[in-house]
């Protein structure tokens, strides 16, 4: 079916795992992955993992944004899996689709997993979400954190809302993801804010860095933490088209910077590193410690075809069957 005001289609999708494996040449902090959607209504124009569609044949990057999957028996499927993990597993959720986009608010995916995981003990968790919706699940999150470690990070790219919206077309108001921040803070849940990814030229300033990091503080962020932009090919052109469009000045300066490659200069990355360790002193921000620093490697590390595979394995998979019906009658509500 489709969503009348966003032309947003949803379609049902068997899979044999919900629990991925996840591979790195640079040594990914987790092991294990879960993304109970594919695809992301949030069509933020930097997302690097639109090019996860291209393995479903479908190359036309703004259908990651209009063609949401819904995992199926995810979480029978999960209660399966869980039972082989070792000890004190790290599992990072939402590491190619938002676990929190509007759909979930009647497929109930993520819920679902979290009440299986809530019943569970020694698992470290991290999450990573845009969206306000995270709220709702407070109750099992706390369940979930009296007997496992839990890492909740809510990005934030701009406190600017018209930047935001116009970057972050259908995500909440940066406004309300820090009132999000808050009270999950509140609810006594650990929860850091992810400045990511940052743009250069646009959102790379002190001023502009200084500010995110006192609005993380009085929020009474965990943490604050911040890495550069990098472009996947299958990204580039949707957010080259952003640039153009709204900061055609800085056109030429993306072109450049990445004509060869995916990440900035080494020199840039320090030069971030630095600005951001220099505001979390200022401020007295946390930092990630150990594990569940998942963010670093979604916005750092490269990943080939091969590796997909492993990332998300049932893309791989010929048996995999996609329902182009309703996924349940409750979307045709």
């Amino acid at each position: 079916m489709a969503d009348s005001g966003h032309l947003t289609e949803y379609r049902a999708l068997e899979v044999r795992s919900i629990l991925n494996n996840s591979t790195s040449k640079r040594g990914l902090p987790f092991r294990k992955s879960i993304n109970p959607y594919r695809g992301c209504e949030f069509a933020c124009r930097y997302c690097y993992a639109r090019y996860t569609h291209e393995f479903m044949e479908l190359r036309d990057p703004e259908l990651f944004e209009k063609r949401i999957f819904v995992k199926q028996n995810a979480a029978w499927l999960l209660r399966q899996e869980l039972r082989k993990l070792r000890p004190n597993e790290e599992i990072a959720m939402g590491t190619a689709t938002d676990p929190y986009q509007p759909v979930e608010r009647r497929a109930l995916v993520t819920r679902s997993l979290l009440e299986v995981m809530s019943e569970c003990r020694g698992l470290n968790l991290g999450i990573v979400t845009k969206s306000t919706l995270i709220r709702r699940d407070v109750d099992l999150l706390k369940k979930f954190a009296e007997r496992n470690r839990l890492v909740i990070h809510i990005t934030i790219t701009t406190p600017d809302t018209k930047l935001a919206r116009i970057l972050e077309p259908r995500a909440p108001r940066p406004d309300l993801r820090f009132q999000t921040v808050r009270a999950l803070r509140r609810a006594g849940l650990r929860t850091g804010i992810l400045c990511c990814p940052i743009m250069p030229g646009i959102t790379d300033t002190p001023a502009a860095l200084d500010a995110m990091a006192k609005r993380a503080k009085e929020a009474n962020a965990s943490f604050f933490a911040a890495n550069p932009l990098f472009l996947k090919p299958c990204s580039k052109g949707t957010f080259l088209s952003f640039v153009r469009e709204h900061f055609p000045a800085l056109e030429g300066s993306y072109e450049k910077r990445y004509a060869e490659e995916a990440f900035v200069s080494k020199a840039y990355q320090r030069r971030i590193a630095d600005l951001v360790a220099a505001v979390v002193r200022k401020y007295g921000l946390g930092r990630r410690r150990g594990g569940m620093a998942m963010a670093r490697e979604a916005y750092a590390a490269p990943v080939t075809e091969s590796q997909q595979q492993f990332l998300w394995p049932e893309m791989a998979k010929p048996t995999e069957r996609v329902q182009p019906d309703a996924v349940k009658q409750r979307f045709s509500a």
